[in-house]
């Protein structure tokens, strides 16, 4: 990927809508290569969605993953919220002729609650919408793990990058609406997303993510619109050092 194809994706999180009661979390990626690997990261969104995530490979070839995420987000408009926890589990593995590309598979739960308030004029909301939320997802990362060195500002950055695809169902139950309760609403959706991570030093790096967020069912509450996009820190720790290669 081309730092021209980069600088494409970067709006990306300002054109996302804001329609759905949903809001999705960053895939984790942790570019697991071996047994006893530690991956950590904190990301954040132009939505104020703050994500925490870690992973952990208690075993060559198996990945344990969990992050928690939290939204509150208030405009003249609107006030949106969010607090959703996942975990999963999966498989890794290294292949290519250098062996440096990674494939994972991931499969996991979630579930938290949502809110959304629409509003009017002033404070008084005009519509509110609350509810509890399962999910259930399907993921697949791809990474190539060779470093490539770019020159920017005189100073030669190391990138790595990616791609996630994540299938994710997620079911709107408990659901109000101003108060009184409605019928829930389920649905699937697409979460593809490409990543690249900037080494700024030691095990610390920079990563930005950026991707969209596709349903596949036509719902009224439920829908997409919503960015999957993100900015932050990540630290990789753990193995026999292999990781940074």
């Amino acid at each position: 990927m081309t730092p021209k194809r980069l600088l494409l994706l970067l709006p990306l999180p300002l054109l996302a809508s804001c329609a759905s009661i949903y809001y999705p979390t960053p895939a984790p990626v942790p570019m697991f290569t071996q047994k006893g690997e530690f991956n950590a990261s904190v990301q954040a969104n132009l939505k104020e969605n703050f994500t925490a995530q870690l992973a952990y490979a208690p075993a060559d070839h198996v990945g344990l993953i969990a992050n928690g995420s939290s939204l509150h987000n208030k405009t003249k408009k609107r006030y949106l919220e969010q607090d959703l926890g996942e975990f999963g589990a999966g498989y890794f593995t290294k292949f290519g002729p250098a062996q440096n590309r990674i494939l994972e598979v991931y499969a996991g739960a979630g579930f938290g609650r949502a809110k959304r308030e629409e509003f009017a004029r002033g404070e008084t909301p005009y519509q509110l919408q609350d509810g509890r939320l399962e999910k259930y997802f399907l993921q697949v990362n791809y990474t190539k793990k060779k470093k490539e060195a770019y020159t920017i500002l005189g100073h030669d950055w190391q990138l790595r990058y990616g791609a996630a695809m994540r299938l994710s169902y997620v079911n709107l139950s408990d659901f109000r609406l101003n108060g009184v309760r409605a019928p829930g609403e389920d649905n699937i959706f697409f979460e593809p997303v490409t990543y690249t991570r900037i080494n700024l030093f030691g095990p610390l790096k920079f990563q930005f993510m950026s991707g969209w967020n596709i349903r596949l069912k036509n719902r009224k509450y439920l829908t997409a619109g919503n960015s999957v996009s993100s900015f932050g820190f990540v630290l990789n720790l753990g193995g026999d050092g292999t990781n940074e290669d």
